[in-house]
């Protein structure tokens, strides 16, 4: 996730180009992190550190952990634990960067920087973003809202990147009094907290959200794509009601409904949440059922 949300970043600070993110992407999928960049975002080493050891690998026929550990700078279970990260999406993608030649790792680690700062996030968050700790990343987006509903939250964005895109990019939780989208899919459940759960959007980005939970190349109808969009949002559900009834609170989905023209969303507060899936932008809207009218 933080993948997608840093080139988006970079994007708007004129860092990097479409065409060339394009390019970042491609190669990232066909690369691993290398053990230096990870220690380095990481913040085990210093970029001076890392470059040191690199420079020692072109004389030395040793692994780059090996020799981080004999100049005292990481210790061994450093090393195991940096081995692990090497599939983290974040660090091939700051690896492809840098093969790229666009950007050097000391650039890399000043936007991160700037990143943090201008979306005032501590330490501790900017950890959750880099290990795609979905569990603390979804309250960084949806801090506005209670418990329950971020809880509802994580469950779908765990459920999307699991399903349909393993580099969704979410944005930050707005709060609003109706929502409005070319196509419209929803569900209401009764019984513990009594959430409605929509998804809203262009009929364009809806058509390719649902492609991808398919994946079938093209979906014909209006009626097939948003049918398949309320298969999601009723897995998404289930899985909610499966674990809060765990905690003795029955909750009973009723049956998902669809509008293809345009519709309106209308609550005392609906907490919307809005999704980058593939090349798709829609909406994750969650509100309390009972006070919740579609027109």
């Amino acid at each position: 996730m933080f993948d997608r949300l840093m080139g988006n970043f970079l994007i708007s600070r004129d860092k990097i180009t479409d065409n060339q993110l394009e390019r970042v992407y491609e190669l990232q999928g066909r690369s691993r992190a290398r053990l230096g960049v990870i220690a380095v975002t990481e913040h085990l080493m210093t970029i001076p550190q890392a470059e040191e050891i690199n420079s020692l690998q072109a004389a030395h026929d040793k692994r780059f952990g090996d020799l981080a550990v004999e100049k005292g700078y990481l210790t061994e279970s450093q090393v195991e634990r940096l081995l692990e990260r090497q599939g983290n999406e974040y660090m091939s993608f700051c690896q492809a960067i840098v093969d790229s030649g666009i950007m050097t790792l000391d650039d890399i680690y000043a936007e991160t920087h700037a990143y943090q700062i201008q979306n005032g996030l501590m330490e501790s968050e900017m950890e959750a973003l880099r290990n795609n700790d979905l569990d603390r990343i979804v309250p960084i987006f949806a801090k506005d809202a209670d418990d329950d509903i971020r809880r509802l939250f994580t469950i779908a964005i765990k459920t999307i990147y699991r399903l349909l895109d393993p580099h969704i990019s979410i944005g930050y939780m707005t709060k609003k009094s109706s929502v409005t989208g070319e196509c419209v899919g929803y569900q209401a459940m009764t019984g513990g907290s009594g959430l409605m759960t929509s998804v809203s959007g262009s009929y364009q980005d809806l058509q390719s959200a649902a492609m991808l939970y398919t994946k079938e190349e093209f979906l014909e109808t209006r009626e097939d794509v948003m049918d398949a969009l309320c298969e999601l949002i009723n897995c998404i559900n289930g899985l909610y009601a499966t674990e809060v009834s765990t905690e003795t609170l029955l909750v009973e989905l009723e049956p998902p409904i669809y509008k293809t023209t345009f519709a309106n969303i209308v609550s005392t507060d609906i907490c919307s949440l809005p999704l980058q899936v593939g090349n798709a932008n829609i909406f994750l809207n969650i509100s309390k059922a009972e006070a919740t009218e579609l027109h």
